[in-house]
């Protein structure tokens, strides 16, 4: 009874050492969050908590054509030199036109970056066509795909009610946007997305969700949501373990005849 006795306490002094450590997590119900690097005796002069190591690299927020000088062009206008077509890598068909813009070439397929990205800072353009045709999902429909499985939705909602889950600057069938945000129809639109990959281990299980952040004309509409799987029209979400994937522009083969332009990343 007395090595029990023992051992009990052991263990009783050896947990409780370890729920004294202060860590930076949710302690519970009635606790707070506690930061190990502000443990201790507590500093008395304010260079003790002054940092100057490591200094951030300088970026010109708005370099050449108004692209921070840090980031890869995808697409300016001039070429589709960064992308090509999903079905078959060949290059691309859509329209290249000569306002700098780019427009879906109906039923010809999506078109994809040549290049594979991990978490990004996405810039894009888009604009639906003035002339209004169709409704609901069929208008003016495309999206934008984050390592290709991923899909913050492109639509034109204006006057035009569809599945909430499912309109302008959605994740696709699994967030609702906090706002609707679009501009006129047949006026340029931007989204500027923040994009964290999801995690997975050797065995291929997800162990980390992805997010997505997107803000649509400058107003937040996705707030660092949990990206829950891939985005299908039907079924539930999927998470097949992957790396970097590229970005990936969509025809809906319904002649949207959305149009992009101006696409840049910085990669994170």
């Amino acid at each position: 009874m007395r090595i029990y006795s023992l051992v009990v306490l052991i263990l009783i002094v050896v947990i409780s050492c370890k729920n004294n450590t202060p860590i930076n997590r949710d302690l519970g119900e009635g606790e707070g969050i506690e930061y190990e690097e502000y443990s201790g005796e507590e500093p008395t002069t304010p260079e003790e908590t002054e940092v100057y190591q490591p200094v951030p690299p300088k970026v010109i927020p708005f370099a050449e054509n108004g692209v921070p000088s840090d980031a890869v062009v995808l697409f300016d206008g001039s070429s589709f030199e960064e992308w090509m077509m999903v079905n078959d890598s060949s290059e691309v068909v859509w329209h290249l036109n000569e306002d700098g813009s780019m427009t879906v070439k109906d039923k010809t397929g999506d078109i994809m970056t040549r290049k594979n990205f991990g978490d990004v800072q996405l810039h894009l353009e888009w604009r639906s066509p003035a002339e209004v045709q169709r409704e609901g999902q069929n208008r003016a429909n495309s999206g934008v795909f984050l390592q290709g499985l991923y899909e913050v939705q492109v639509l034109d909602n204006n006057d035009n009610d569809t599945y909430v889950n499912g309109q302008v600057a959605s994740i696709y069938k699994q967030h609702i946007p906090l706002a609707m945000a679009s501009v006129p129809s047949g006026e340029w639109n931007t989204y500027d997305i923040i994009y964290r990959a999801p995690e997975f281990n050797e065995k291929g299980l997800k162990i980390k969700s992805g997010t997505i952040t997107v803000l649509h004309n400058g107003v937040l509409v996705q707030d660092h949501v949990e990206i829950k799987g891939t985005t299908p029209y039907i079924g539930w979400p999927k998470n097949p373990p992957h790396g970097k994937g590229p970005i990936k522009l969509q025809d809906h083969g319904d002649n949207s005849r959305v149009s992009y332009r101006n696409i840049w990343v910085r990669e994170l």
